[in-house]
Protein backbone atom coordinates (compact mmCIF):
# COMPACT_ATOMS: atom_id res chain seq x y z
CA UNK A 1 0.00 0.00 0.00
CA UNK A 2 1.26 3.41 -1.19
CA UNK A 3 2.14 6.42 1.66
CA UNK A 4 -1.43 8.46 2.22
CA UNK A 5 -0.64 12.10 2.02
CA UNK A 6 -4.07 14.15 2.33
CA UNK A 7 -7.25 13.70 4.05
CA UNK A 8 -9.24 12.32 1.17
CA UNK A 9 -6.90 9.51 0.30
CA UNK A 10 -6.96 8.98 4.29
CA UNK A 11 -10.94 8.98 3.94
CA UNK A 12 -11.21 6.58 1.09
CA UNK A 13 -8.77 4.44 2.64
CA UNK A 14 -10.98 3.69 5.37
CA UNK A 15 -13.69 3.61 3.41
CA UNK A 16 -11.90 0.88 1.02
CA UNK A 17 -10.97 -0.82 4.81
CA UNK A 18 -14.55 -0.39 6.01
CA UNK A 19 -16.33 -2.33 3.08
CA UNK A 20 -13.74 -4.85 3.14
CA UNK A 21 -14.07 -5.73 6.71
CA UNK A 22 -18.25 -5.66 6.50
CA UNK A 23 -17.81 -7.91 3.44
CA UNK A 24 -15.48 -9.96 5.62
CA UNK A 25 -17.87 -10.09 8.66
CA UNK A 26 -20.95 -11.26 6.36
CA UNK A 27 -18.45 -14.02 5.21
CA UNK A 28 -17.79 -15.05 9.04
CA UNK A 29 -21.69 -15.10 10.01
CA UNK A 30 -22.51 -17.02 7.27
CA UNK A 31 -19.71 -19.60 7.98
CA UNK A 32 -20.79 -19.33 11.67
CA UNK A 33 -24.67 -20.41 10.64
CA UNK A 34 -23.44 -22.99 8.44
CA UNK A 35 -21.32 -24.64 10.93
CA UNK A 36 -23.77 -24.43 13.92
CA UNK A 37 -26.37 -26.09 11.46
CA UNK A 38 -23.78 -28.89 10.76
CA UNK A 39 -23.20 -29.34 14.79
CA UNK A 40 -27.24 -30.10 15.14
CA UNK A 41 -27.69 -33.59 16.18
CA UNK A 42 -29.85 -34.44 13.55
CA UNK A 43 -27.63 -33.12 11.27
CA UNK A 44 -24.71 -35.12 12.67
CA UNK A 45 -26.80 -38.23 12.43
CA UNK A 46 -28.16 -37.69 8.95
CA UNK A 47 -24.44 -37.07 7.59
CA UNK A 48 -22.92 -39.88 9.62
CA UNK A 49 -25.85 -42.22 7.90
CA UNK A 50 -24.82 -41.20 4.77
CA UNK A 51 -21.43 -41.91 4.71
CA UNK A 52 -22.21 -45.42 6.23
CA UNK A 53 -24.42 -45.61 3.37
CA UNK A 54 -22.48 -44.69 0.74
CA UNK A 55 -18.99 -46.35 1.90
CA UNK A 56 -19.60 -49.78 0.54
CA UNK A 57 -15.95 -49.96 0.26
CA UNK A 58 -15.58 -49.70 4.21
CA UNK A 59 -18.22 -52.78 4.39
CA UNK A 60 -16.25 -54.67 1.00
CA UNK A 61 -13.10 -54.12 3.67
CA UNK A 62 -14.87 -55.29 6.63
CA UNK A 63 -16.11 -58.32 5.09
CA UNK A 64 -12.56 -59.40 3.49
CA UNK A 65 -10.97 -58.87 7.07
CA UNK A 66 -14.03 -60.79 8.51
CA UNK A 67 -13.29 -62.88 5.87
CA UNK A 68 -9.52 -63.73 6.50
CA UNK A 69 -9.71 -63.84 10.77
CA UNK A 70 -12.72 -66.39 10.56
CA UNK A 71 -11.05 -68.98 8.74
CA UNK A 72 -7.49 -68.13 9.97
CA UNK A 73 -9.30 -68.92 13.56
CA UNK A 74 -10.93 -72.32 12.41
CA UNK A 75 -7.64 -73.24 10.97
CA UNK A 76 -6.14 -72.57 13.77
CA UNK A 77 -8.86 -74.63 16.28
CA UNK A 78 -8.35 -77.37 13.50
CA UNK A 79 -4.54 -77.89 13.76
CA UNK A 80 -3.97 -77.65 17.76
CA UNK A 81 -7.28 -78.73 18.62
CA UNK A 82 -7.81 -79.28 22.40
CA UNK A 83 -4.09 -80.46 22.87
CA UNK A 84 -1.80 -78.76 25.23
CA UNK A 85 0.96 -79.51 23.57
CA UNK A 86 3.53 -76.62 22.48
CA UNK A 87 4.54 -77.65 19.03
CA UNK A 88 1.21 -78.36 17.88
CA UNK A 89 0.34 -74.30 19.15
CA UNK A 90 2.66 -73.39 17.10
CA UNK A 91 1.85 -74.95 14.27
CA UNK A 92 -1.48 -73.87 14.43
CA UNK A 93 -0.64 -70.19 14.95
CA UNK A 94 1.50 -70.67 11.97
CA UNK A 95 -1.39 -72.42 9.83
CA UNK A 96 -3.45 -69.35 11.39
CA UNK A 97 -1.32 -67.05 9.80
CA UNK A 98 -0.71 -68.26 6.47
CA UNK A 99 -4.72 -69.34 6.37
CA UNK A 100 -5.81 -65.54 7.18
CA UNK A 101 -3.48 -63.92 4.50
CA UNK A 102 -5.04 -66.41 1.79
CA UNK A 103 -8.44 -65.81 2.84
CA UNK A 104 -8.13 -62.28 2.85
CA UNK A 105 -6.32 -62.40 -0.37
CA UNK A 106 -9.41 -64.62 -2.03
CA UNK A 107 -11.92 -63.90 0.20
CA UNK A 108 -14.87 -63.19 -2.99
CA UNK A 109 -13.85 -66.60 -4.06
CA UNK A 110 -14.38 -68.07 -0.36
CA UNK A 111 -17.93 -65.67 0.38
CA UNK A 112 -18.93 -67.05 -3.45
CA UNK A 113 -18.37 -70.83 -2.45
CA UNK A 114 -20.13 -70.30 1.14
CA UNK A 115 -23.21 -68.66 -0.33
CA UNK A 116 -23.63 -71.75 -3.02
CA UNK A 117 -23.42 -74.08 0.33
CA UNK A 118 -25.90 -71.88 1.92
CA UNK A 119 -28.09 -72.07 -0.88
CA UNK A 120 -27.86 -75.56 -1.53
CA UNK A 121 -28.37 -76.30 1.99
CA UNK A 122 -31.11 -73.90 2.59
CA UNK A 123 -32.76 -73.27 -0.72
CA UNK A 124 -36.02 -74.32 -2.45
CA UNK A 125 -35.46 -77.21 -4.29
Amino acid sequence: MHNITSTAELKNAIEILEAEQSSKRQLLKEQLYHTSESLKPINLLRDTLDDLTSASYQIESILTSATGLISGLLSNKIVKGSSGNKYRKLAGSIVQMIVTNLAAQHSETIRAYGHYFIQKIFGKN
